[in-house]
């Protein structure tokens, strides 16, 4: 099974192919959805996109773990992660398409 990465300019191509706007447009278009959405993430907790999904801003204590290649224990600290949770739509559609 090969898997396939989806870049930023191949979907803006795919705007140019289904909305017919120029490529220039399709990309200032994407890159604004893009920022939008990261700048609600960083002001906010959470981004819903629906048929999509929701991003979610989680935050993490700090703790100790370990290095895997050394196991040299080292503390990581505190920080907030983004996590996507599928809508059952999306979900659905990945498991037919399996």
């Amino acid at each position: 099974m090969t898997s396939k990465t989806i870049t930023r300019v191949e979907l803006a191509d795919a705007i140019v192919r289904e909305v017919g706007l120029t490529r220039q447009e399709s990309g200032e278009i994407l890159d604004r959805m893009l920022d939008l959405v990261g700048k609600s993430l960083e002001h906010e907790s959470e981004v819903k996109l629906s048929r999509f999904g929701n991003f979610v801003v989680r935050k993490k204590s700090a703790r100790s773990g370990r290095n895997p290649k050394t196991g040299v224990e080292a503390k990581i600290s505190a920080r907030r992660v983004v996590t996507f949770k599928p809508s059952p739509m999306l979900k659905k559609t990945v498991e037919e398409n399996d």
